[in-house]
């Protein structure tokens, strides 16, 4: 059966728990099983990370990436989701998209003979989920009873972020601002996921209080533009600075998925001091795709 990766939720626990096990796992013990394949990076939207943390993965599995842009396809302008899907899974071993909108990987994973990543949408983030549980782990070890707090918009990057934690046993607190916070329904589901829990708060100092890891993003994302004055002042109280992270635990660290604003999400202070692990975070977006790539072509712990 092929395995498609468009929301974390497509693994079950224990397969989540595999691919940081492989994300972790020497490059040489890994092998090349994407040796003699192509890789199709398909980008609507562009990006520093995804581009060259997904690109290295690829080449150190032993495939080929290819980069192509939005408009070299052109989803259901020059052809259809459909058939520049059926076309290119006879190219490549791997099919990966960062699109706009979600339904465009679900085509595709929908007629794909090879596996479909999504590198990202407006519904989820599931890469940079791993790469995040990855980092945690590294500091805080296994996040089973662990608090995770994440402080603003709930986002793509939320979203995933809040699966990830509570398949791995995590306690996760949100932390938004009325009308930008999860829905009772995605809570209830998100609650309903096997292992840790999901609380919301309008007050972001109950959210961090005690955490063990704080995590903010960008008030305003890729294509929300027009919104920027009026989020800037929904979320002013929403910086994750000194009193907020005095709020936390004594050791906690922070994370940003970036790119981030210091003086708006983040203070300079809290992003480039001690507890910041923004760098290694983002490091660790080329081990967690290598991770699952090879997850997706059977390679196991």
């Amino acid at each position: 059966m092929v395995r498609h990766l468009l929301d974390l939720t497509d693994l079950t626990p224990t397969e989540l728990a595999d691919v940081l096990a492989l994300s972790a796992t020497p490059i040489e013990t890994l092998g090349h099983p994407l040796r003699g394949q192509g890789t199709a990076l398909i980008f609507e939207k562009p990006s520093n990370r995804t581009r060259h943390s997904m690109e290295m993965a690829v080449v150190q599995l032993g495939g080929h990436p290819i980069y192509t842009r939005g408009d070299e396809v052109g989803f259901d302008t020059r052809e259809t989701v459909e058939d520049i899907t059926r076309i290119m899974a006879g190219y490549h071993g791997v099919l990966a998209a960062r699109v706009f909108d979600h339904s465009i990987v679900a085509r595709m994973a929908a007629v794909s003979a090879v596996p479909v990543v999504n590198m990202l949408s407006d519904r989820s983030h599931p890469l940079q989920a791993v790469a995040d549980t990855l980092t945690m782990q590294e500091d805080l070890g296994p996040l089973a009873g662990r608090i995770v707090a994440y402080v603003g918009d709930y986002n793509n990057v939320a979203r995933s972020l809040a699966q990830a934690c509570v398949m791995l046993g995590a306690h996760v607190r949100l932390g938004c601002p009325s009308g930008y916070g999860a829905s009772d329904e995605e809570l209830f589901a998100l609650n309903d996921l096997a292992g840790g829990t999901v609380e919301q708060f309008r007050d972001p100092f109950d959210a961090a209080a005690g955490a063990h890891a704080v995590h903010t993003d960008t008030w305003t994302s890729m294509g929300q533009e027009a919104e920027k004055a009026g989020r800037q002042e929904v979320f002013g109280h929403y910086q994750v600075n000194g009193g907020l992270m005095a709020a936390a635990a004594r050791d906690a660290i922070f994370m940003h998925c970036l790119p981030a604003h210091r003086g708006l999400e983040v203070s300079s202070d809290i992003i480039d001091g001690p507890q910041s692990r923004v760098f290694q975070q983002g490091h660790n977006r080329m081990h967690a795709a290598r991770g699952l790539l090879a997850f997706l072509v059977g390679v196991r712990p």
